[in-house]
């Protein structure tokens, strides 16, 4: 098993703030497309770049969807950044076409990853979309004892840039952190080795930096 932290690069765009952002708090990070980097990494980050359907598409087409897997089913570290949160879900309503569909209409949906239940979709509202910015993040009780989130204080900034976040059909047994814009959505998640985060931690100053600080810790002690 590589000793790295692999940044899964589905050619979406530039990176490597992420990479650098896990290097500034003591991280060995590695910016790689090659599904058996990893699959071999000892923690692996799934960054936020593209739109739903089409990072799926690439991940699907590049093998890199079934190293990702094989990664999480070892029980290393897994952490996914903005897009890279909304793919560990069931399916979400970015279609490459841009069709509206109805609620119940099954061509609304590309399929996720499906690590975990549930659904993303558009943010809709009276509000600004896409949401940009520093915003909240409240934490839940679950959120409390996460180890990715030790020393975030409730009600911290975080820096956001999104039009699609986690629906209500999301189990709230797996929810750590909760941000209110439009709609109330999940902004943080946490089960087992598989942590997301909706917001970009290395845009969000010293609370981002403490949250990639911990997700270092993770891998070193080997998830624990």
């Amino acid at each position: 098993m590589s000793a790295a932290i692999v940044v899964v690069d589905y050619h979406k765009g530039n990176l490597l703030s992420v990479a650098r952002g896990l290097s500034e708090v003591g991280g060995e990070a590695e910016v790689t497309d090659d599904p058996a980097r990893i699959a071999e990494a000892a923690g692996v980050v799934l960054p936020g770049v593209g739109a739903f359907e089409d990072a799926m598409a690439y991940l699907r087409q590049s093998g890199q969807d079934e190293a990702i897997l094989s990664a999480i089913g070892r029980g290393v570290p897994f952490l996914g950044i903005c897009l890279g949160l909304q793919l560990l879900f069931e399916r979400g309503d970015e279609r490459c076409d841009g069709a509206l569909h109805g609620a119940d209409d099954p061509e609304r949906w590309a399929a996720g990853l499906g690590v975990l239940p549930g659904s993303v979709s558009r943010l809709r509202g009276r509000l600004k979309v896409p949401h940009v910015g520093w915003d909240q993040v409240h934490l839940t009780p679950h959120g409390r004892v996460c180890p990715l989130l030790r020393g975030v204080p409730e009600g911290a900034n975080a820096y956001f840039t999104h039009s699609y976040a986690l629906d209500e059909d999301v189990d709230p047994l797996v929810v750590t952190c909760r941000t209110h814009y439009v709609r109330s959505f999940a902004s943080a998640v946490w089960r087992d080795n598989v942590y997301g985060v909706q917001f970009h931690p290395e845009k969000s100053s010293a609370v981002g930096l403490s949250i990639l600080r911990n997700y270092v810790d993770l891998v070193r002690g080997g998830g624990r």
